[in-house]
């Protein structure tokens, strides 16, 4: 089965349109704040109403549950990512799958990070920089992958059309999650780099 993809960080409708005409599967809307890519609830309906069917991913960082429910039921997510310190059972009892973000530190292993979050619908690893939750365009290193199951994994950092298919090639994840690696500028996306990367994930 081809790769999926999650375009992340869209804060505008042309954006969304992009993603959606090369074929995206999931496109991902960033609630915090402190982010470049941040949008707030009239943003993210916008951007919500150029996806289509496409499904939308909330991302969230340490948000109080009732904040996370509210953008839920008003922009009509349709999963939810949870990318800062959230604790196993923060990320249950949600009405829609979780995708539970994971930073990895050089030399640390993912499969013993991820261990507690073992009823969680999906696992999202990303590489751990202090001070920065993700959307940090570093890669994850490889060996710290190792025993993670792929069918249940989204894997990002520093992701980009030029390395995404030796990614799919080396990790055979469930998905591909990309911010950064198709923008021209935080928050703006490059619509030729959307297609690229699209095309080399799904052929990998």
């Amino acid at each position: 089965m081809p790769v999926k993809v999650k375009i992340c960080g869209v804060t505008r409708a042309e954006d969304a349109r992009a993603a959606l005409d090369a074929g995206a599967d999931y496109i991902g809307l960033n609630f915090w704040r402190q982010s470049p890519r941040a949008v707030d609830v009239d943003q993210a309906r916008r951007v919500a109403q150029a996806a289509g069917a496409t499904p939308l991913v909330g991302i969230f960082v340490d948000a109080p549950r009732e904040h996370v429910e509210r953008a839920t039921e008003q922009v009509g997510l349709s999963l939810l990512q949870f990318h800062g310190d959230e604790s196993p059972a923060y990320c249950q009892g949600w009405s829609r799958p979780v995708i539970k973000a994971i930073r990895v530190p050089a030399g640390a292993s993912a499969a013993a990070l991820a261990e507690p979050f073992g009823a969680v619908e999906y696992l999202l690893l990303d590489a751990w920089v202090p001070g920065r939750p993700g959307g940090t365009g570093t890669r994850v290193p490889a060996e710290a992958l190792v025993g993670v199951g792929a069918d249940r994994l989204f894997l990002a950092g520093g992701l980009t059309p030029e390395n995404v298919a030796e990614a799919v090639r080396r990790v055979r994840p469930f998905a591909v999650d990309v911010a950064s690696g198709v923008e021209e500028r935080a928050g703006v996306k490059d619509h030729e780099k959307i297609q690229r990367f699209i095309e080399r994930a799904r052929a990998a």
